[in-house]
């Protein structure tokens, strides 16, 4: 396990951003934890090349790392989600498909964690899928080392993806996680599977040919009208139902792809949408551990 306050300023920085929302100025705060202290396996040499950011996105990603976002101490229900952010693997809708997200979710109680993965389809990229995987897991067996000191059930993490975001999740969501027990790092030992994930218009590459009976209950979620990304939810719906899987899924008439928190449309149901994964996550036990 990562301890203390002094390596996890070896690992992270601490940072302020300020938001405008709902008309005032809010602070909050956030830190950086790389993936990997010495960078990403056989890329190290890339680890200190710089991000490149405008407006909300995020790309040159070559030190894949997670944004933390902690719930005040009061409202914390001790479930986590691991955020992934969409944008076709050519960069990272990072505000509205990660910040904001993530700022929905600490307002619930629930420590959220923005994962900036590397991206595959960015021009003269060196990354493959298996990289990208080999991200997602480390991101989650990374939250469940610091436990204890983000104050977080290990039996209640899970994760949230957008558009190819959903296509990272699918990555480890389906096989069972188990780490390697002869791994010299202690965070690699640890199990990388999801408790349950959310998708939101999820990328076509995030439907298994077979759903496992020991896979994450879902809450699913896209507009009819998309034309990339309502197939793999009907998809996911029909395989979920044949393993028995708990599942929940809402699929609006109208709201296309993209529409991140909701809080750009004009559509009263896209508006609400993130609600209904609040209620899911409440009606599941997810914020209160009981089922």
């Amino acid at each position: 396990m990562i301890r203390s306050k002094p390596i996890q300023a070896l690992f992270g920085l601490l940072a302020l951003i300020f938001l405008f929302h709902e008309g005032a100025f809010t602070q909050v705060k956030y830190f950086v934890v790389p993936l990997w202290q010495n960078g990403a396996p056989g890329f190290e040499e890339r680890r200190n090349e710089p991000e490149i950011s405008k407006d909300w996105w995020v790309r040159n990603i070559h030190n894949p790392s997670l944004m933390v976002y902690l719930p005040e101490k009061e409202k914390a229900t001790g479930a986590a989600v691991v955020v992934c952010p969409g944008g076709g693997h050519s960069q990272l809708v990072i505000n509205p498909e990660g910040r904001d997200p993530a700022l929905f979710l600490t307002g619930l109680g629930v420590t959220a964690i923005v994962l900036k993965y590397r991206l595959i389809r960015e021009e003269n990229s060196p990354y493959s899928m298996e990289n990208v995987k080999q991200d997602a897991y480390r991101a989650m067996r990374l939250v469940r080392s610091h436990a204890k000191e983000w104050n977080i059930d290990t039996s209640r993490i899970g994760m949230l993806g957008f558009s190819a975001g959903g296509e990272v999740v699918a990555l480890i969501a389906y096989a069972n996680g188990v780490g390697d027990p002869n791994a010299p790092d202690p965070i690699d030992r640890l199990n990388g599977k999801p408790n349950f994930q959310m998708l939101v218009y999820p990328g076509p590459l995030g439907v298994p040919d077979v759903v496992p009976a020991d896979a994450p209950p879902a809450f699913l979620l896209a507009a009819n009208d998309d034309e990339c990304c309502s197939e793999p939810v009907v998809k996911l719906i029909q395989k979920y139902r044949a393993a028995k899987v708990p599942m929940e899924a809402h699929i609006y008439a109208h709201g296309k792809h993209g529409f991140n928190m909701g809080d750009r449309s004009q559509l009263n149901s896209i508006k609400t949408w993130p609600q209904r994964m609040a209620d899911w996550l409440s009606d599941n036990g997810w914020l209160t551990g009981k089922k």
